[in-house]
């Protein structure tokens, strides 16, 4: 049976402080789990029930180990988890100052086993029948993950929905000035874009939501979804519907995750069928409150969990998320 959600590209260990508010120099312990930001949207999409697996690489070491063994529990199936020589698997620290202050400390040097994957190694059938899948702007950064990601791009060639994460972390990229080129060529094979409005500036050159949702739709994608932070969400398709979500409030611990828990709970709400504003809404909530966890992949909430929040968020006299539309 094809995967309902197919994710490709990075995979290592997070390991999280477990004292906030002070730097590593001071932390004394900390936590180990599973992480990278599509492997954390596949166990996202997992928690909601969904048949999910990960296209990736690991060292031959044991976190490798630790990365199929978390995969496993959490119900992501782990045949494409590859195994690469050229490095261990890679390790991510970070610091946690709540609200806004999360800086990342990325071992992935000299190069990364999830950049490793070769275009020879996919498995086209797996990439083409899934209902969803998923791709990161990381992906791109390096040979020969670069081909292997534009090759999966283009043999599934648009079927059912392709979903470009913009992802941009400027330390993985050795010539930043050339990411504009290959993110157009993602986007050209892709139906739904997300990203925050540092990577839609890297993808298009706009930075304005709604300029950059609209330049988004113009490399090709149908759905373009514009993270803006305390702004909340924005959503544009190409009927020119805009639906803009406010943010959720919360008692932020580690923001880290929640971009990852919005694209799980996005897939899932794609996958049920719903429309543009409810599945927003309902992915905008998943990634608040796992803002208000401390890990990533382990922070994942259930549907139930979203449902709830979801409830208890939009005001009484505004029971659907229908009433965030509006034309453009």
């Amino acid at each position: 049976m094809p995967f309902e959600v197919l994710t490709m590209g990075r995979v290592g260990v997070d390991v999280y402080p477990l004292q906030t508010g002070v730097g590593l120099a001071e932390v004394t312990s900390f936590g180990k789990y599973l992480g990278g930001s599509p492997t954390n949207v596949a166990v996202a999409a997992a928690r909601y029930g969904r048949s999910a697996a990960v296209i990736t690489k690991t060292g031959r070491d044991p976190f490798g180990d630790f990365v199929r063994a978390a995969l496993d529990g959490y119900g992501v199936d782990c045949r494409f988890v590859g195994t690469s020589d050229i490095a261990p698997t890679p390790v991510t620290f970070c610091e946690i100052f709540p609200p806004d202050d999360f800086p990342l400390y990325f071992y992935r040097l000299p190069k990364a086993p999830d950049l490793d994957i070769r275009p020879e190694e996919l498995d086209l059938g797996a990439v083409r029948d899934a209902r969803i899948l998923w791709i990161t702007g990381t992906g791109l950064s390096e040979e020969p993950s670069r081909s292997a990601t534009l090759a999966a791009l283009g043999h599934r060639a648009k079927a059912g929905t392709t979903v470009f994460d913009l992802d941009w972390r400027s330390m993985f990229w050795q010539e930043q000035g050339s990411a504009r080129a290959y993110y157009a060529e993602a986007l050209r094979h892709t139906t739904v874009a997300v990203g925050n409005l540092d990577e839609c500036e890297v993808a298009t050159g706009e930075r304005e939501p709604y300029a950059a949702a609209k330049a988004l739709l113009a490399a090709g994608v149908e759905l373009a979804v514009v993270k803006q932070g305390p702004r909340g969400v924005l959503a544009m398709g190409r009927d020119g519907t805009a639906v803009e979500v406010p943010p959720v409030p919360v008692d932020v611990v580690n923001g880290l995750g929640a971009g990852d828990a919005f694209g799980g709970a996005l897939c899932h709400g794609l996958l049920t069928g719903w429309d543009t504003a409810r599945a927003v809404s309902f992915a905008n909530v998943a990634g608040a409150i796992v803002a208000g966890r401390l890990a990533c992949s382990d922070a994942m909430p259930t549907e139930t969990e979203v449902a709830a929040k979801l409830r208890a968020t939009v005001p009484q006299d505004r029971a659907t998320p229908d009433d965030f539309e509006r034309e453009v």
